[in-house]
């Protein structure tokens, strides 16, 4: 079994995402925690801890320091933030500090279902040892993040699509290829390569931006806020 700490400040909140984890075949609540220090407290005393369902909003620090704090005492738990901070900053600094995986509050059953299939995938993968060569070490790196963005077009990165997303998501109004370039990183022309896929599969609506000459500038919304 994978034993799983479920970490949130709602006690409600944690008992119901405890709930979904033990519906899912082979894993199992270990404990819950519902601020930073007790998160910490749980994993010096539990007696085995594979995975932790860690919330950022927390009464006494936020899920980062947690997980910060979790490395530097030489814990290598692996970490699914599960929240709902937005904000490109906080997903990338969870990239940074090592979390597998980011799920956005709130969500479905089915939403975390996927996360936790493809962790214990990821488990059987590396479980097994030995050497992997180039294309056995792609796919061990894109299990996790392959869950959030199904069905994406070859050579298309899960990660940079998240990023988009995230961009998109947070925004208070249409974004341009240049402005998710600048807050993700990436080049404008990947932006815009992510931008028309989502675009395409109804995620994003494009608006258009006249000037005073010139074509009009291509700018794009999540479709919830269209």
């Amino acid at each position: 079994m994978i034993e799983v700490l479920v970490v949130d400040d709602d006690t409600r909140v944690a008992q119901v995402n405890a709930a979904y984890v033990e519906k899912v075949p082979g894993f199992h609540v270990a404990g819950e925690a519902h601020s930073a220090a007790e998160a910490l407290s749980q994993l010096e005393t539990l007696p085995r801890l594979d995975l932790v369902l860690m919330d950022h909003y927390l009464p006494d620090d936020t899920g980062l320091a947690v997980v910060q704090e979790m490395r530097r005492r030489g814990h290598q738990t692996d970490v699914i933030m599960v929240t709902a901070a937005r904000d490109i900053s906080t997903v990338q600094a969870a990239m940074r500090h090592g979390a597998l995986q980011y799920l956005v509050k709130p969500f479905a059953f089915a939403g975390l279902r996927a996360k936790l299939e493809a962790y214990a995938e990821l488990r059987r993968t590396l479980d097994g040892g030995g050497e992997a060569e180039q294309a056995e070490v792609d796919r061990i790196f894109g299990a996790l993040s392959a869950s959030s963005e199904p069905g994406l077009p070859k050579g298309h990165s899960p990660t940079t699509a998240e990023l988009v997303r995230q961009s998109l998501m947070s925004a208070e109004g249409p974004l341009s290829a240049q402005e998710i370039a600048d807050r993700t990183g990436v080049s404008r022309q990947t932006a815009q390569r992510y931008l028309k896929l989502l675009e395409r599969t109804g995620r994003a609506r494009l608006t258009l931006k006249y000037g005073d000459a010139g074509r009009p500038e291509h700018r794009y919304v999540w479709a919830t806020r269209a």
